[in-house]
């Protein structure tokens, strides 16, 4: 199936405030890359090319420690562009980007996204605005990996993961959890050995049910409170 490029950069926080003629030029400019699941974009400390935007799929952009160890920084969906922060600082990749799934993306050189920039102000504004978010979030993960224990930041994502694929009943909120606890530990900066603990104890203590891979958690306000937010 052809790809709407207009419609996936229209999707964006980045692009989505230029008209469709600016789009449909901006479209012509970009080219299509197709990642197979566990296929790596690119790696941290390489010259940058360029940006992406993500069409379908998911994205996890990381950094590997000298163990081989990851800690995720992100993940990127649908509608999220990637590689941004090197685009207008000239440096290399800060981080290896690797699909979490069968994705498709498009692929904007650093020189048209500057020029486009320089015509467009309003794209600017947008870049900052895109950059002070990313900005927030890392330093909320500076935080959780600095101040909370494993189990708070595992309910933060089993949170995360109960709003983006959660389906309602009586008994409470309940998901399927595709990721291994390997992917877990890489995403709460921990190792698998841990999550497993820290998930028997969740349970344990009543703020989630487990049925093989099948979460439910039964009182969501309960859970965030736990993991330290607020709902």
């Amino acid at each position: 199936m052809a790809i709407d490029k207009v419609a996936a950069l229209r999707a964006t926080v980045l692009f989505g405030s230029l008209t469709n003629d600016e789009l449909r030029a901006l479209a012509s400019l970009c080219t299509e890359h197709k990642l197979s699941r566990e296929e790596v974009l690119f790696i941290a400390g390489e010259e940058a090319r360029g940006l992406y935007v993500v069409v379908s799929g998911a994205v996890r952009a990381f950094r590997a420690g000298a163990d081989g160890r990851e800690q995720v920084i992100h993940t990127e969906r649908a509608g999220a562009v990637l590689a941004d922060v090197p685009v207008f600082d000239d440096g290399t990749y800060p981080a290896t980007a690797v699909a979490d799934e069968d994705s498709v993306l498009l692929f904007i050189a650093k020189g048209d996204v500057r020029e486009v920039c320089l015509k467009h102000p309003t794209i600017s504004l947008a870049a900052l605005k895109m950059l002070a978010g990313r900005l927030r979030r890392h330093a909320e993960l500076v935080e959780a990996l600095s101040l909370q224990e494993v189990g708070q930041r595992l309910a933060r994502l089993l949170l995360t993961e109960a709003a983006r694929r959660g389906e309602r009943l009586e008994s409470g909120i309940t998901f399927d959890v595709v990721l291994t606890n390997g992917q877990i530990a890489a995403r709460v900066g921990s190792v698998r050995e841990v999550v497993s603990r820290a998930l028997t104890r969740l349970q344990q203590d009543g703020l989630i049910l487990l049925d093989n891979r099948r979460v439910t958690i039964p009182d969501e306000k309960l859970l965030a409170r736990y993991s330290g937010q607020s709902q």
